[in-house]
């Protein structure tokens, strides 16, 4: 693609050079030819001359090897400092009228308009100024305290103005805003996997892959599929499609213990339980436990946020793989951790761990107990959080129940409230 030259005029009213013009001045005044050139900055001859028609934008490692090899007394320096200032000018001037214009057509949502302009407020004081990471921190920790419907319409306002700002910056910082697409992309798939629109989650799973990929960002990449996976055990994809995926992400982990590569070995190990590949998955686990001792403290101590990967999500993990494999005694240890650790606001999370535990009982023989607790656990849980992911769960507890004890009437209740 061409580039188009930045001009700057002087007080005097007259142009100033371009970087790749100021290069050319510089080399055909010291009697060099581009390949006499390229052999002293150790760049290609044809780089070289697409940078001086620009066609190609210079690098501060050009400038600077350009500068040391034809003495240009700091003008090459110059010129390369003053055409980045241009670029940034430009880049300001695109995210500002991107949101401008959204500001104007954003007639049917006051808020999102009024983001806009937040926005292109931000943009006019200081282009370098990223505020996505913030905000995807900010939504990492809401998570667990507001409500799905006002999550899922924050999440439309501010996804609307976030991809017009990618539309519009094609510069440095568009790495940094597709992180943040892919996050809060997860955050969207997500919820519409605990409001049960499988359908709709899967096309913005895909999406969310996509921006990952392009970020070029290689814990984003982890980050998008491990949720993916671990949603894909609740979401009513075949287990065996699920394994697969994480089998395709698995390279990309190489041993680093980050909240994601925990987050896939964690949605790993649940797939593997529901295929019946048990001893499988009591070896991820225990991978798992070993990379999630390595963690950073402030992923491990991050309790609240959906971003972290503290103690609880391990035992959650472990509750479900030993409960599956058999390991009634396992599973109860790991049950006990996870509700000693979870945050009390985190109740349908509690709740599900819980219900880990009325399936556990059932396969243990013991029917009537298994499920009068999943009957007080769904009672006691707070209608707004019965979503999917309760549902699945449930689900479970009732696949637990042998043949022929569906004759009790409390397994007749339990299967009501799933067709509800």
């Amino acid at each position: 693609m061409q580039c188009v030259h930045t001009w700057l005029h002087t007080p005097s009213g007259g142009r100033v050079e371009s970087f790749g013009q100021t290069l050319r001045r510089h080399r055909t005044a010291a009697g060099l030819s581009l390949r006499d050139l390229a052999a002293l900055v150790n760049f290609q001859y044809s780089h070289i001359s697409q940078v001086e028609r620009g066609g190609r934008r210079p690098t501060r490692t050009m400038a600077e090897a350009c500068e040391r090899a034809l003495h240009s007394g700091g003008a090459l320096t110059e010129a390369f400092l003053r055409e980045q200032a241009g670029d940034r000018d430009m880049r300001r001037r695109t995210v500002l009228q991107a949101m401008g214009a959204l500001a104007a057509t954003s007639t049917a949502d006051g808020l999102v308009g009024l983001e806009a302009i937040r926005h292109g407020l931000g943009a006019a004081v200081d282009v370098d100024h990223d505020e996505w990471d913030s905000i995807v921190a900010a939504y990492g920790r809401c998570y667990y305290q507001q409500s799905h419907d006002q999550i899922m319409s924050q999440l439309g306002r501010d996804m609307m103005v976030l991809q017009h700002q990618v539309a519009a910056d094609r510069g440095d910082r568009r790495p940094v805003l597709l992180q943040a697409a892919g996050r809060l992309s997860v955050m969207i798939a997500l919820g519409l996997v605990s409001s049960g629109q499988g359908l709709a989650a899967r096309r913005w799973w895909q999406t969310a892959r996509r921006v990952a990929d392009e970020s070029a960002d290689s814990d984003t990449k982890v980050l998008v599929r491990a949720w993916d996976v671990v949603n894909g055990c609740y979401d009513g994809r075949p287990a065996d499609e699920v394994v697969t995926l994480s089998d395709e992400v698995l390279p990309l982990v190489e041993g680093k213990a980050t909240a994601a590569t925990c987050g896939l070995l964690a949605g790993r190990a649940q797939a593997l339980s529901l295929t019946g590949r048990h001893r499988e998955a009591i070896s991820t686990v225990e991978q798992l436990a070993r990379l999630a001792e390595q963690l950073p403290d402030e992923v491990a101590n991050n309790v609240e946020s959906l971003w972290g990967w503290p103690e609880h999500r391990l035992r959650h993990t472990e509750s479900w793989v030993y409960t599956h494999a058999g390991k009634y005694r396992r599973a109860a240890q790991a049950q006990d951790r996870a509700l000693t650790l979870y945050p009390l606001s985190q109740k349908r999370l509690r709740t599900q761990v819980q219900l880990h535990r009325a399936a556990a009982l059932i396969r243990d023989g013991h029917v009537p107990e298994g499920l009068r607790l999943a009957a007080d656990l769904l009672d006691g849980l707070p209608v707004d959080q019965h979503n999917e992911l309760v549902r699945s769960v449930t689900k479970q507890v009732a696949l637990s129940v042998p043949e022929g004890e569906k004759s009790r009437s409390a397994y007749g209740d339990l299967v009501d409230r799933l067709r509800s």
